[in-house]
């Protein structure tokens, strides 16, 4: 059993995290609570030894002349006492007392079976929940290290009634709510996604991590894993704007004048973008260069459209003139290119036909 019984303790560590060393401690602390209790008294040792895969309960007395205190007091005829009842039960009684004079300390090691069943079933309450209070504390530091990153999850259950979708991210299950969830998305059982964590909340039963596929920053850090120039810091994304679902806006430069920041991002034969665009659900993706001439930002800003001109009436505010044809494609469906453009630039966009 103490075999069994520690290499549990490894499985536990290695496969949810738990240090062995914590669950020793919770284990030791619950057979001792559960020893006192059956026996009535506080004079009980509990002695764990990881590396033998042993683990031992002792009593301890003190040998006096005239017993006070039968629970933690013991004479020399009560030693002998003892000793003859484990001979005559057929046990050997084993000690870790060498000492037998007035004054000094007699301990002895208790058998399993002096264990009650109600104490045992206290004991395994208190391990259940070291394992508990082990796990949710493991989870936090993990979800903390992971606020504002990107997660690879497994979807587990979809909720018909809700539309919500449970997650597992390696970490533990998690919720992605429905509104979190890319309009236009249909999810399934045993689908592999990338989700973001923005929030992280403890709470009794754990944490509380909020998971979301519609924030922008899942969209830099899908780039940052596909294009290693934005990994290495060679090409810098300045901004970003999203309509989830629907359309994203992406500004990019170059430290490196050798490196084409749009071409970086693309890809040979558009592989990284489409990679990027393929984990969004088909959510286009207009990877555009950025400028400080606010004038060539704006008409990169407004691609696919061709812009003829851009006018700058002042800082943070243009007059764009495009050709007849290019208008209704600068707007854009229902004003969302125009939109997204002023949003990633921080201009406001008066767009007109020539």
């Amino acid at each position: 059993m103490n075999k069994e019984l520690f290499e549990a303790l490894d499985l536990l560590e290695k496969e949810r995290h738990i240090p062995k060393s914590y669950m020793l401690e919770k284990i030791e602390a619950a057979l001792t609570a559960a020893c006192k209790k059956e026996m009535g008294t506080t004079n009980i040792t509990v002695v764990m030894d990881p590396e033998k895969m042993d683990m031992k309960v002792y009593r301890k007395y003190l040998i006096v002349n005239e017993v006070e205190d039968p629970n933690t007091e013991i004479t020399k005829e009560g030693i002998e006492a003892l000793e003859k009842k484990y001979h005559y039960e057929g046990l050997k009684l084993k000690t870790r007392s060498r000492k037998r004079s007035i004054g000094s300390d007699y301990e002895y090691e208790l058998q399993p079976k002096e264990f009650g069943r109600l104490s045992a079933q206290n004991a395994k309450q208190v391990i259940i929940q070291g394992i508990r209070e082990a796990e949710r504390s493991y989870q936090a530091r993990e979800y903390e290290d992971k606020r504002g990153e990107m997660l690879s999850a497994i979807v587990t259950k979809v909720e018909d009634s809700t539309g919500n979708v449970v997650v597992d991210t390696g970490i533990s299950q998690a919720v992605l709510l429905k509104n979190e969830q890319i309009p236009g998305e249909k999810l399934f059982v045993d689908d592999r996604i990338k989700v973001f964590a923005t929030q992280v909340s403890t709470a009794d039963k754990g944490p509380l991590v909020s998971l979301t596929r519609t924030h922008p920053s899942l969209v830099k850090r899908l780039f940052e894993a596909e294009v290693p120039e934005i990994a290495e810091g060679i090409v810098i994304i300045k901004n970003i704007c999203r309509e989830a679902g629907s359309r994203t806006k992406i500004s990019v430069y170059s430290r490196d004048t050798e490196v084409d920041a749009v071409g970086a991002c693309i890809g040979n034969k558009g592989a990284r973008i489409n990679a990027v665009v393929n984990e969004l659900n088909g959510e286009k993706i207009d990877v555009v260069p950025y400028s400080d001439n606010m004038a060539d930002y704006v008409k990169a800003a407004l691609s696919p459209a061709t812009v003829k001109s851009v006018e700058m009436e002042t800082d943070k505010s243009a007059r764009v003139i495009v050709d007849a044809d290019q208008l209704s494609l600068a707007i854009g469906k229902m004003g969302q290119n125009a939109r997204l453009a002023a949003r990633l630039t921080g201009c406001k966009i008066d767009i007109k036909s020539l």
